[in-house]
């Protein structure tokens, strides 16, 4: 494996890379990501049914690592890139041109699964469980919403950082298994993944003709905190940290 001073090297390496590739690559990308989030999140859903909140957070692993295996653009892990910044390998330009696209993706991605997973029935028999699950995560109060949005992503940050570690398959899927299922087990707000579980919750719901929660509750007493959230856990604390401490200027 490689050391945290390699890391380093290697997260600005591959950012460099990320913010060098044409838009609608960056865009279909993050679309992929989103979308192995959100179905992630769905077979989450059921684990949390069937075997309970440990099935649940181990099963939602899967989404960071078909991010990282299979190659995606996810927002969250896409916050380390504040690395090569400060190495001043990438322009602030690109840099929010990547977390905007990027984040506009993964929007797309996880809506196209949440409609289709809501068409296909499959949360027919669960209604009550998304719909609740929808209703609790825009009742969260902003700050406390955006400290569970920070203390996520320093765990997915953590987790993709990791995975630069290893060079094998089996090492980056161990890499991000821990962090993540640590991140759900605990209940906290991942910006992406609520890109699913809100409007997956409001689509059932207004099938199911409950009360379901507003737009402007998704994104202004949610997405909105979250965001932020992750962006000081990821780039504030994490990329910035090991940037202080392993750059070699």
């Amino acid at each position: 494996m490689l050391t945290p001073a390699q890391i380093l090297d290697k997260t600005i390496t591959i950012s460099k890379q990320k913010a060098n590739l044409k838009w609608w690559q960056i865009l279909l990308l993050g679309i992929f990501a989103g979308m192995f989030i959100a179905l992630a999140a769905t077979g989450a859903t059921f684990g949390n049914i069937y075997g309970g909140k440990i099935a649940g957070a181990c099963i939602f692993t899967a989404g960071l690592a078909m991010v990282v295996v299979a190659g995606s653009e996810l927002f969250t892990g896409n916050n380390l890139m504040l690395a090569a910044l400060f190495d001043r390998q990438i322009s602030l330009t690109k840099l929010l041109k990547n977390w905007s696209l990027v984040f506009l993706g993964n929007f797309i991605g996880a809506l196209f699964i949440a409609a289709l997973v809501t068409l296909s029935g499959v949360f027919n028999q669960s209604s009550d469980i998304i719909i609740n699950t929808a209703v609790a995560k825009t009742n969260l109060p902003f700050f406390e919403a955006m400290l569970r949005g920070i203390l996520c992503n320093i765990l997915v940050c953590i987790a993709v950082w990791m995975s630069f570690s290893a060079n094998t398959v089996t090492g980056k899927i161990a890499a991000v298994f821990f962090p993540v299922m640590l991140f759900v087990l605990s209940g906290f707000e991942h910006s992406v993944a609520n890109m699913f579980y809100i409007p997956a919750g409001m689509l059932q719901g207004a099938f199911a003709s409950a009360a379901i929660p507003t737009i402007d509750d998704f994104l202004f007493h949610n997405l909105l905190p979250v965001t932020l959230g992750n962006l000081i856990g990821g780039a504030i604390i994490v990329a910035s940290g090991y940037y202080l401490i392993y750059h070699k200027k």
